[in-house]
C-alpha cells in the first residue's frame, strides 16, 4: 500500500473537545497578550500544561512521533498540540514509509482501556464453550440490526465466538428501549429476557436500581458509537454494523494478524 491510498482516506471530524479548543486557540491567537489562566508554563513538563489546558489527564498525553507534537486521546478521538498548547490539528497521523496509521493505533489503544473499565458483570453474556474470540457488542433492543445479528447468536457461538452484550438504547434516557433494557437487566435470566425482547416480545416485569445501562450509555457515546450494533474487540478495534458471522469470522481472523 503507498501512502497515498491512506491520505486520501482521511476523515477529520472535530469532537466538542477539539471545537473548544479550536475557540480558545483563536481567541489566543486574536490577542496573544490576553491573560490566560490555563496558559502552559514554559518550565512545566509540556504534558502536564496541556493536560491542564485541555482538561484532561495527563496520562492522555503522550509525544507524538512528530517532535514537539504532542496526542491528546480524548474517548474515541485523537488531537495533535503543540508543546505550548496554542495549537492543535485533528485527523489522522501516517508514517509515509508504510501507510501505516497511527492515530487509529491510538485510537485502539484508548478504546481498550476505556472497555476494561467495564467488567462482564455489566453486560449479558453469551458464549461457547471454549471461544476463540471474544467481542463486546454495545446494543438496543429495538434495533434491526440488532435483532438480526441476535437472531443468529447460536452461529456466532458456534464458530467460537464469545458475545458481550452492553445496553446502548440509542433513543436515551426516558424512552422506550431504555426502559426495556433495564427490565431485561431486571429479569431473573437475562439471556431468555434479551433474546423474548429482540424477537419483539413483552418483557414482564419493572426497572430496578442499580442497573449499568445509564454507565454503558456513556461509556458507548465516549467511545464515540455512531450507530448500533457497535462491535469492538478485546484490543479495541471498532466494526460498526451488523456482520454475518462467517464475515465476523473471517474479519477476526484479519485483525488477529494484525490487519
Amino acid at each position: 500500500m503507498t501512502p497515498v491510498a491512506p491520505v486520501r482516506r482521511l476523515a477529520a471530524s472535530l469532537t466538542l473537545l477539539a471545537l473548544a479548543l479550536a475557540a480558545g486557540l483563536a481567541l489566543a491567537a486574536a490577542d496573544p497578550k490576553a491573560a490566560d489562566p490555563k496558559a502552559p508554563d514554559a518550565k512545566a513538563d509540556p504534558r502536564q500544561a496541556i493536560a491542564k489546558r485541555l482538561e484532561v489527564a495527563v496520562e492522555a498525553v503522550r509525544p507524538s512521533v512528530v517532535p514537539g507534537l504532542y496526542e491528546v486521546a480524548h474517548g474515541g478521538e485523537v488531537l495533535y498540540v503543540t508543546g505550548d498548547g496554542r495549537y492543535a490539528l485533528t485527523g489522522d497521523l501516517f508514517e509515509t514509509a508504510n501507510g501505516k496509521n497511527l492515530s487509529d493505533q491510538r485510537r485502539i489503544e484508548a478504546r481498550q482501556a476505556l472497555l476494561k473499565t467495564v467488567s462482564d458483570d455489566d453486560g449479558v453474556i453469551f458464549a461457547p464453550k471454549a471461544p476463540r474470540y471474544s467481542i463486546t457488542v454495545f446494543t438496543d433492543v429495538d434495533c434491526q440490526f440488532c435483532r438480526r445479528l441476535h437472531s443468529e447468536v447460536a452461529e456466532y457461538n458456534r464458530l467460537g465466538v464469545r458475545i458481550r452484550y452492553l445496553f446502548y438504547p440509542r433513543s436515551g434516557p426516558g424512552t422506550d428501549s431504555w426502559r426495556k433494557a433495564e427490565i431485561v437487566w431486571c429479569s431473573a435470566n437475562r439471556q431468555e429476557a434479551l433474546t423474548r425482547a429482540k424477537q419483539g416480545g413483552e418483557v414482564e416485569g419493572k426497572a430496578c436500581k442499580g442497573t449499568p445501562v445509564e454507565r454503558t450509555y456513556e461509556l458507548g457515546q465516549e467511545l464515540g458509537i455512531k450507530g448500533t450494533p457497535g462491535i469492538f474487540t478485546d484490543r479495541g478495534d471498532y466494526l460498526p454494523g451488523y456482520y454475518p458471522p462467517a464475515q465476523l469470522v473471517e474479519k477476526l481472523k484479519e485483525l488477529e494478524k494484525g490487519g
